[in-house]
């Protein structure tokens, strides 16, 4: 590996953790992408890739940050709720890799580039600007 793919991807996790620990993102939204069409990855290692840095304990230290908060503010994060979740993730982790790895490159850009867009416009409420804006087309 050379200094400048190196650089790169320090660059990468940076930009990746800073977002994670900001606004709980970063796999999908920054490594992706960013593993993709910076350093030449096809989606599937991409993907996989980004998998593989959330393996590692990554995130723990900004974890115990929001629950060192969450104990402070009285607002806890609920450990049983991340136990729970966490089963559903593992499973549905499973079921969604062996149907990923089974699916072409293109088709699998296609899906999580719509996935992306359809979380950003329900994030900023646009859906519902959406639907009115349809609506009043019609009437």
């Amino acid at each position: 590996m050379d200094i400048q793919a190196l650089i790169m991807l320090l660059m990468i996790g940076l930009a990746a953790g800073v977002l994670s620990g900001l606004v709980g993102v970063g796999g999908g939204i920054i490594l992706v992408p960013a593993l993709v069409y910076f350093l030449g990855y096809s989606q599937h290692q991409a993907q996989g890739t980004s998998l593989g840095v959330l393996t590692f304990p990554v995130t723990i230290l900004a974890f115990l940050a929001y629950y060192r908060d969450g104990l402070t503010t009285g607002n806890p994060i609920k450990l049983g709720v991340i136990l729970i979740m966490a089963a559903g993730f593992l499973v549905g982790g499973l079921l969604g890799s062996s149907i990923a790895v089974r699916i072409d490159q293109q088709t699998l850009k296609k899906v999580f580039a719509i996935i992306l867009f359809y979380t950003g416009i329900k994030m900023l409420d646009w859906d519902r600007v959406i639907v009115n804006w349809v609506k009043d087309l019609f009437s």
